[in-house]
């Protein structure tokens, strides 16, 4: 049976009530007229003459098998994630990009990707992770959109041979603009912020129970580091906040400095960093000190001078939570040696050290058993259980035909006690969790998690390669 396939360009035409309630998708458009799939069950005259009249074109039908049609449906018109108004987004109109930002916000998109290239622009959204091509954009219309963006973000719309960072406020979410000039023209990427923060909880973020324990039991010290790393994208500014929230209360003084503020707190200080004019994250901290905070918040220790002075602020009474990109919770303490952090002050002041991955969960209706073949592994994992089967993505209509629904996270966690002290001390560190049963590694984690049947083998083979 042949697949449907609609094409970026042509899917605009079609309102997503229209396309489900007729159960249509387009094949072709023209100025003439427009040819259309349709379910063979609802191939009618009726049918062509009320979409004439909606749609204002002549209207060529085409019958199409209706699990096919389903199917089809399911992938570029999504009924559950969409909003309810019967607008068609056309890319040539005016309130194209108003559309664009409440369809991205409704389908939960992170980031929206505008692109350029020679004979051809498009638009994509990253959902779940992943990266889904929406619209294509005549050049015209693409150039018109850019500088609709850099007014929105208060940006020189004269400038194009720079890159450029900016900020656009709406009513229920918070927009990060990034312009980067490439060979064919601007590229832009648009991250969408949630503004509140207010019910984030620790509970729910898939840390286990003895993970929250530990991670609990760091919190509550009244000074000393908390650091969780991982790749963008990997939840980490969620986790801080949630702890932040776990700590807000009325006898704290909780300042942060971010980059950008990616969600607000009432009763929290948040200073958004500003390198241009020298607002860094280390010449925040020095003025933080002043202020009198119990806890800190850096949005990320990127350079030596901002670990030293972190390490510094918790010798001195406070707490700081902070990320850094690393591969592991053991990764992070050889990182900040190589920082120049001296080994004796990172095993007086680091409470917590985690690190933590997003992982896409099988859809429960249609995933499929498959026998364990050792060759798919990566050739370096060293299997830490024997299993005999997984489960493999398929895709249905309740999934969108993706074979997922929905994402749980995956932690490392590594209390600093009184044997890592002594191992960060004389530096055996790794040596001490080659031998330890105890510790589990994220890639350990992970094959936990496919043993168990919740997601596929292809969602966690990079963890599995680089821990």
């Amino acid at each position: 049976m042949q697949t449907i396939i609609v094409h970026p360009e042509n899917q605009h035409v079609l309102s997503n009530d229209i396309a489900n309630q007729y159960r249509v998708l387009p094949k072709t458009t023209s100025d003439s007229g427009l040819e259309l799939y349709i379910d063979e069950s609802n191939n009618n005259l009726d049918t062509k003459e009320e979409l004439e009249l909606f749609l204002g074109k002549n209207i060529i039908l085409i019958s199409f098998d209706s699990s096919e049609i389903e199917k089809a449906l399911s992938i570029y018109y999504r009924k559950e994630r969409h909003t309810s108004s019967s607008k068609s987004i056309n890319v040539d109109k005016g309130d194209f990009l108003e559309n664009l930002l409440g369809e991205a916000k409704s389908l939960k998109c992170s980031d929206i990707h505008f692109e350029i290239y020679e004979d051809s622009s498009r638009i994509r959204f990253r959902i779940d992770g992943q990266l889904i091509e929406r619209y294509k954009v005549e050049r015209d219309n693409y150039l018109e959109l850019v500088n609709k963006i850099k007014i929105k973000a208060k940006l020189n719309i004269t400038e194009k041979r720079l890159p450029q960072d900016g900020r656009i406020t709406n009513d229920s979410f918070d927009i990060r603009v990034s312009i980067l000039p490439t060979l064919f023209g601007e590229k832009i990427v648009m991250r969408l912020l949630g503004q509140d923060a207010s019910n984030i909880d620790l509970n729910t973020l898939g840390l286990q129970q003895e993970e929250l324990e530990n991670y609990l039991e760091a919190v509550k010290k009244p000074n000393g580091i908390i650091l969780i790393s991982g790749p963008t994208g990997s939840g980490k500014t969620t986790t801080l906040y949630a702890t932040l929230r776990l700590l807000n209360d009325s006898k704290r003084n909780i300042v942060t400095v971010e980059d950008p503020i990616e969600y607000t707190l009432k009763g929290i200080n948040q200073v958004q960093l500003k390198e241009d004019i020298g607002l860094t994250f280390s010449t925040a901290l020095k003025s933080f000190l002043r202020q009198d905070p119990d806890v800190i918040m850096l949005g990320e220790i990127r350079d030596s001078e901002t670990a030293l002075m972190a390490i510094r602020a918790s010798l001195t009474g406070h707490l700081v939570l902070s990320t850094i990109h690393t591969n592991s919770a053991i990764g992070t303490i050889s990182r900040l040696i190589d920082m120049g952090v001296p080994s004796y002050l990172i095993a007086e002041t680091l409470n917590l050290s985690v690190a933590q991955r997003l992982i896409r969960k099988l859809c429960d209706d249609c995933k499929k058993e498959i026998e364990c073949n050792k060759k798919d592994f990566p050739n370096n994992f060293q299997f830490p259980y024997e299993i005999s089967s997984y489960y493999k993505a398929v895709g249905c209509n309740k999934c969108y035909h993706t074979g997922y629904k929905g994402r749980t996270a995956i932690y490392e966690v590594l209390p600093i006690e009184n044997t890592i002290v002594e191992a960060i001390k004389n530096n055996t560190i790794s040596k001490q969790f080659n031998t330890n049963d105890n510790y589990k590694s994220l890639s350990e984690k992970a094959f936990d998690i496919l043993s168990k049947g919740e997601t596929a083998l292809e969602e966690i083979y990079s963890i599995l390669i680089n821990i």
